[in-house]
């Protein structure tokens, strides 16, 4: 069996299509931490190109209002496929990983994705509007019970 070569091109003019989320934001978030308990968050997102923008990687922190302790801690690699044409992210969080694929919004300032672990399942949705701010909303879905919102989040472009 003949080795693939990566169109490595091809791989970096996809990995272009992300080019919105680049950069330093900050705002709020509200992250449900029980049945129906919500914390809000100062949130923080930095998105930045790696390996010659092969990959973009995600670090988002979100820190209690009071006292400034970080309580959400996510980081997120994002990469292309060039044979099956489709993007995958690897996020870590609370000393797990998880492997997804992600879709682009046909907007072309949006994507999607979800994790599944046993009966939990989580959707996400990501879109700049048009104010510019990056919005995100992940909802949880466990077993049969209905969605419930996991996470809200809007953040803007910081200097």
């Amino acid at each position: 069996m003949a080795l693939r070569i990566p169109n490595l091109q091809a791989q970096r003019d996809a990995m272009q299509k992300l080019a919105f989320l680049t950069g330093k934001w900050a705002g709020e978030a509200s992250l449900l931490r029980g049945p129906t308990e919500f914390v809000e968050l100062l949130q923080t997102e930095e998105a930045q190109y790696k390996l010659d923008g092969l990959i973009l990687v995600i670090e988002g922190v979100g820190r209690t209002a009071l006292g400034g302790q970080p309580l959400l801690q996510a980081f997120g690699i994002i990469s292309y496929d060039d044979e099956s044409e489709t993007y995958h992210l690897r996020a870590f969080n609370d000393g797990r990983f998880l492997e997804t694929e992600v879709e682009l919004l046909e907007q072309g300032k949006g994507m999607s994705w979800g994790f599944a672990l046993g009966e939990i399942k989580t959707k996400s949705v990501l879109r700049i509007n048009e104010r510019g701010e990056w919005t995100e909303f992940a909802e949880i879905f466990i077993g049969s019970q209905s969605p419930k919102k996991l996470l809200e989040l809007t953040v803007r472009p910081r200097q």
